[in-house]
């Protein structure tokens, strides 16, 4: 029986000896790895590879980053790609732009790069969780809160009736607060069970992507309630 064909990463960066030294640390995890230098080059190289998950570097010398991120999300032919942003910027406004045009997760420069092939595996994973559970029948369960209305099975989220687009890392978070009312997450737990990495990674990128749904999630923002000092939990409806 042959074995499962690699998931394909690309990498979009103009520094070619970072990008050599995460082409090879991701082939060593298993990955198929492409690399390119510019961002018109990234986008021809993503309609070629069809990558799984897309490294990309914010600041290029032909585009800038986020105009990429935006090209790769309105290109459906893709298969909607999983997106983690590199940044040597450590203003919010990068990150949370990232997010706006739907980028998935983020690293700030210097970076280590076991954190990159951390967040690329479990990126990957996602990605595929999320194919597969799109192609799976209706089980009939759900989860509510107030407005909200969530199929675990098949990853959809309904606010009043209307569809949400969640991201994948999104939709996993929400669910976790969901699933375990009242409960308090700390940022270390949160990026254990719902990221898959170690609290030393980066606990900002939870802060980061608690704002951003709570943006996405409209008149429901407020069901996610931080609890000062400890972390985050569902609020009581």
């Amino acid at each position: 029986m042959s074995e499962p064909a690699a998931d394909p990463v690309l990498i979009i960066d103009d520094e070619p000896d970072l990008a050599q030294l995460l082409v090879f640390n991701l082939r060593e995890a298993g990955f198929e790895v492409a690399a390119a230098t510019r961002g018109d080059e990234g986008l021809a190289a993503a309609q070629k590879l069809r990558p799984a998950v897309i490294v990309l570097d914010l600041m290029l010398p032909d585009l800038p980053g986020t105009e990429v991120c935006r090209l790769l999300r309105a290109d459906a032919s893709l298969g909607d790609p999983a997106i983690l942003i590199l940044t040597a910027r450590s203003d919010e406004l990068d990150r949370v732009s990232g997010f706006e045009l739907g980028a998935d997760d983020y690293v700030v420069k210097p970076y280590s790069v076991r954190e990159v092939v951390l967040r690329v595996r479990t990126l990957a994973r996602r990605a595929s969780e999320r194919r597969a559970a799109r192609a799976t029948a209706d089980s009939g369960r759900r989860l509510r809160w107030r407005g909200l209305e969530i199929d675990p099975v098949r990853h959809r989220v309904f606010e009043n009736g209307a569809e949400l687009t969640l991201r994948p890392m999104e939709f996993k978070l929400l669910s976790q607060f969901l699933e375990h009312p009242g409960e308090v997450f700390s940022r270390d737990r949160l990026l254990d069970e719902v990221w898959g990495i170690t609290a030393d990674v980066n606990a900002r990128t939870v802060d980061t992507h608690i704002r951003r749904l709570r943006a996405r999630l409209g008149s429901s923002g407020d069901a996610i309630e931080t609890v000062h000092g400890f972390g985050y939990r569902l609020r009581e409806p």
